[in-house]
């Protein structure tokens, strides 16, 4: 009985903590509108970008990221893999180029993109090796 209460501990727990992306515009806009969220949009090559993966790691993954973000932001993934084990479904990845014309023209990986609940720019950055709190004090800063 102990065991099977661990291991439900232990996916509640993992759980608790993940990171809560979306890969849809429309959803994070209606998502930031419900929740008076701001939306951060990453655009990222997850499997061949070594600041991508420097970012994802050092921000995105720790605690104190996802604790914050869980409260303020609606997180939103434009990801570019260049495996084909990693690939898209031809749907997401059309939408990730469409999302890519509006938002990252020169190609900018990684690029973060702050927008409003409307889709508007506010505030774009890229890997900085910092804390995450430094880090979010930058996204927090294109609001005003």
């Amino acid at each position: 009985m102990n065991y099977k209460f661990f291991i439900l501990s232990f996916f509640v727990s993992i759980t608790g903590f993940s990171q809560n992306w979306v890969t849809d515009i429309v959803e994070a806009k209606s998502l930031a509108t419900e929740n008076n969220k701001t939306i951060v949009l990453v655009f990222q090559g997850s499997d061949w970008c070594g600041p991508c993966i420097k970012l994802d790691k050092e921000i995105w993954h720790t605690d104190e990221f996802k604790t914050y973000a869980k409260d303020h932001f609606v997180m939103l993934k434009a990801d570019f893999p260049k495996r084909k084990k990693n690939a898209l479904s031809k749907e997401q990845q059309d939408h990730n180029n469409k999302l890519a014309e509006s938002y990252n023209k020169n190609g900018y990986f990684p690029l973060v993109v702050v927008l409003d609940e409307n889709g508007k720019i506010l505030g774009s950055t890229g890997y900085k090796k910092m804390k995450p709190s430094d880090y979010i004090k930058i996204l927090e800063s294109f609001k005003s």
